[in-house]
């Protein structure tokens, strides 16, 4: 499977979730960024508690956890 562009996980320190969707990453060898949502007022505001958030950069699509890998998979493949 191939990803143009890196998927991006927004989360925060301290967020057992977040560790777990970054594990779900990368044992599904796919190129990602973590953006931490703490560090802007923006992102903060905009997801407050609902982190881990996947959004794709192509077409800014997001998935919100919980998800499994098939749901990333399917999420990182365009479905």
């Amino acid at each position: 499977m191939t990803v143009n562009e890196p998927l991006i996980l927004y989360s925060r320190s301290e967020c057992h979730l977040c560790d777990l969707a970054a594990e779900m990453l990368d044992s599904a060898e796919l190129p990602w960024r973590a953006v931490d949502i703490d560090a802007d007022p923006v992102l903060v505001a905009r997801y407050g508690v609902h982190v881990p958030v996947i959004a794709r950069s192509d077409d800014g699509r997001e998935l919100f956890f919980p998800f499994d890998k098939e749901a990333l998979l399917s999420f990182a493949a365009g479905a």
